[in-house]
C-alpha cells in the first residue's frame, strides 16, 4: 500500500485555461435559441395587442408602455375560461403561488380578472376573467395568430411546419402543457 507521500500530483491540469475554451456553444445551444425565440414572439404579441382597437384603452396603454410583460401573459395563456384556483393556475404556469398571486393582484387592479367564490369549496376563491379580460384574451388570440403568420413568412412554411412539429413532439415527450 502506498503512503500519501509517494503519490505524485498530476503533471497536467484537467481543466483547460479559460482563454483556450470555445464557449460559442453558450450562445447557440437549443435552449438559448428557444428562449430567445419565445421572448421575441411574446414581445411581438404584446406589441400587436397594444395596437388592437378591441383592447380597452387603459390596457393598450399599459402594453404600449411595456407595463404588461411576458409574465402577465402567463395568466392569459393558462387561466381556464371557467376560472381556476390560484394554486392550479400557478402550477399550470410553472410559477410559485406567491409569484402568481402578485400577477393576479396586478391583473385584478387592471380589470382583467376577478376573484370569486369557488362553488365547490366555500373557503376557496377562483380567479376568473372579467368581460374586459375576455376581450384581452380575444386580442391575445388574434395577436398570436398574426405573430405565427409573421414567423411562417420569415422562415418559410416548410421550416415553420418542421419547427411546430418538433416543438410539439419535444413538449409532448416531457408531458408538456
Amino acid at each position: 500500500m502506498a503512503d500519501s507521500a509517494s503519490i505524485a500530483p498530476p503533471t497536467t491540469s484537467l481543466v483547460a485555461p479559460t482563454s483556450a475554451l470555445d464557449d460559442r456553444w453558450r450562445q447557440t445551444h437549443l435552449g438559448r435559441l428557444m428562449g430567445s425565440a419565445l421572448r421575441r414572439f411574446d414581445a411581438r404579441v404584446l406589441q400587436l395587442m397594444a395596437r388592437n382597437v378591441e383592447v380597452p384603452l387603459a390596457l393598450s396603454n399599459l402594453a404600449a408602455r411595456d407595463q404588461v410583460t411576458a409574465a402577465h401573459v402567463h395568466i392569459t395563456r393558462h387561466l381556464a375560461l371557467q376560472g381556476d384556483r390560484l394554486t392550479e393556475l400557478a402550477q399550470r404556469a410553472g410559477m410559485t403561488k406567491q409569484a402568481m398571486a402578485n400577477l393576479v393582484d396586478q391583473c385584478e387592479a387592471w380589470g382583467l380578472v376577478t376573484r370569486a367564490a369557488d362553488p365547490l369549496d366555500a373557503r376557496a376563491r377562483r380567479v376568473c376573467f372579467t368581460p374586459m379580460g375576455l376581450a384581452w384574451l380575444r386580442a391575445f388570440r388574434d395577436a398570436v395568430a398574426q405573430a405565427e403568420a409573421e414567423f411562417r413568412e420569415e422562415v418559410g412554411p416548410d421550416v415553420a411546419t418542421v419547427v411546430a412539429i418538433g416543438l410539439e413532439a419535444y413538449a409532448g415527450a416531457a408531458g408538456g402543457e
